[in-house]
């Protein structure tokens, strides 16, 4: 045997090291993108793709064939609702990080309700003016902005680490979802004020309207609008179930059966108009036409370094609420978003190139059926009497403690005691049971968790407990979480959503781009971790986060730190 002689062992070890020194470029980290489009779509539940899907050929098609879809993505947490949903996907963290318990919830200091993204503060900045019919005079409207949310969003932290300063816009038909998609600066955040018919922003971002965003509008008026009419998209054998499903609500204008006039005969334009249209298609369509002029405009995309849009389309919530899960109306909205999203796509494959953007498209919550619906399938469902709930709690709260004021506000699951009363009920033996049972007792109602039990930490083995820990923050959320039983909503008709079932926490989670792996992941995920894959992917850290890194689907080329443990939550 040839022994190698000390110079070629020393030959030897330095080209081993210098293989070790020398990056390896089929492993170099992949360039960030140069946009990031976030998509929202109000209301999604994530079994609408296996339910409705088959029919979808365009946009939500080549997201479920050629992204990375997370099958059993899911919130965690209990009060499923739109404020909380997209606080949650834009900053990575759970409510009980972010802040933003519920849509709206009691304020003890003013002693009223507030709305989660309502800001003294800031003045509404108007885009065109509204159609002088439009029905109310001139005067203040509530302006917003995210002083309340405890945590920054991904555009937040894009904005503060980006390579160069990043064109950031958000655009929706609610005030909440621009907002939380769009952070605290952007150069555009953009909503629908229907009760003026007119697009608004707050002087959060600029004191006067952005002209990108501006001349859009100016040259799509919406009186053109007001001319169409919502009619199916597929042949009738496409639609599941009924067109008349029992207990759908009525719009004003409209029958709850096809086809929808944005415009009733003889009516001039007026809220009633604006509202018939947001509820359609039509304004999802709308929104993606503002998207891609403010890719134009703004040139987003088109230079090293990464740009954000966020969109959140709100069609959807609106039908939900409307004629319920099962509807024709709804399986429709999905076929024509499904198109809606093929013209964004090949807009921004033309306009950015396909390897030079990656896309996150994720519902706030999901929704219930129409209680009526499931109680005829033989369900234990219904519809809960707000009145006798409230009448049933003080009862039992004056029986264990006595005559006097004990309850003070009841806002979602939240319900608010006056100072000391929680105490008082847990100095007093058996007292906390008996107020259960009185809950227990109301239709609909299961109990109530107090909060003591959510700031302690201490493990549980309930997940109502779990999942209600992760909606609490201190000084938002009641003193007390009401549980309702699954199936029971309140309302006269219609369908909503809010709990903690997993048809109002199941959405879908989906991801397309250069860095990502398309096809079907069934480990735990939630949309809590789609900014911190985003961020994985920019190059971005974010300071706080909840969610974890989703590295099962990115390539070999994107390289991500060590995921963060997940907050505690147990699914049902």
């Amino acid at each position: 045997m040839r022994i190698p002689s000390a110079a070629s062992v020393l030959s030897l070890t330095v080209v081993a090291i210098a293989s070790l020194l020398t990056p390896d470029v089929s492993r170099a980290q992949a360039a960030p993108p140069r946009l990031v489009v976030f998509i929202s779509v109000d209301q999604f539940r994530g079994d609408y793709i296996e339910r409705y899907g088959h029919t979808w050929t365009s946009g939500l098609r080549r997201l479920v064939d050629e992204g990375a879809w997370f099958v059993q993505a899911a919130y965690p947490y209990l009060a499923t609702v739109t404020c909380a949903g997209h606080a949650t996907m834009s900053t990575g963290t759970f409510p009980s990080t972010h802040g933003m318990v519920s849509n709206e919830w009691y304020d003890r200091e003013s002693g009223k309700s507030v709305q989660c993204t309502d800001d003294a503060s800031t003045t509404i900045v108007a885009y065109g003016t509204p159609p002088a019919t439009a029905g109310a005079a001139a005067g203040p409207v509530a302006a917003n902005s995210l002083a309340r949310m405890r945590t920054l969003t991904f555009a937040d932290e894009l904005r503060g680490q980006a390579s160069r300063p990043p064109r950031i816009v958000g655009l929706s038909m609610k005030p909440r979802s621009a907002i939380s998609l769009a952070g605290r600066k952007a150069d555009a955040a953009i909503w629908f004020d229907g009760s003026k018919g007119g697009w608004v922003s707050s002087s959060a971002y600029g004191d006067a309207p952005n002209p990108v965003i501006a001349a859009f509008i100016a040259s799509h008026p919406l009186e053109r609008e007001r001319q169409k009419t919502w009619t199916k998209l597929l042949p009738a054998d496409k639609y599941l179930y009924e067109d008349d499903g029992l207990a759908e609500r009525v719009l004003a204008g409209w029958t709850n059966q096809f086809p929808h006039p944005i415009s009733a005969e003889k009516e001039n334009p007026g809220p009633g108009l604006y509202e018939r249209w947001e509820i359609s298609p039509f304004a999802d369509l709308y929104l993606a036409q503002m998207a891609i002029a403010a890719v134009d405009g703004f040139k987003m995309g088109q230079t090293p370094g990464v740009d954000f849009l966020g969109v959140s389309f709100s069609a959807l919530d609106r039908v939900g609420h409307m004629f319920g899960p099962r509807s024709h109306e709804v399986q429709d909205t999905l076929a024509q978003l499904d198109v809606t999203l093929g013209v964004l796509l090949k807009a921004l494959d033309q306009r950015v190139g396909r390897q030079n953007y990656v896309v996150a498209l994720t519902g706030d919550h999901g929704v219930g059926a129409i209680p009526e619906q499931m109680k005829a399938l033989g369900y234990d469902a219904g519809r809960i009497d707000a009145r006798a709930g409230r009448a049933a709690l003080e009862a039992a709260l004056a029986e264990q403690l006595g005559a006097g004021k004990h309850l003070t506000a009841i806002s979602g699951p939240f319900v608010y005691l006056e100072p000391g009363t929680l105490e008082k009920l847990r100095a007093k033996p058996g007292a906390l049971d008996a107020l259960n049972a009185a809950v227990a007792a109301v239709p609909g109602w299961m109990k109530v968790i107090p909060n003591d039990l959510l700031a302690s930490g201490a493990p549980s083995t309930d997940p109502f407990v779990e999942a209600a820990r992760l909606s609490y923050f201190p000084g938002r959320s009641g003193d007390l979480t009401l549980v309702l039983k699954p199936f029971w909503q309140g309302g006269s008709g219609g369908a909503t959503h809010g709990t903690p079932y997993r048809y109002d926490q199941r959405v879908p989670v989906l991801l397309m781009g250069p860095a990502l792996k398309a096809g079907r992941y069934y480990q735990d995920a939630s949309p809590a971790d789609i900014a911190p894959t985003l961020a994985a992917i920019c190059g971005i850290t974010l300071a706080r986060q909840d969610g974890r890194i989703l590295v099962e689907a990115l390539t070999s080329t994107a390289s991500a730190p060590t995921p963060v443990k997940r907050a505690t939550a147990t699914k049902k």
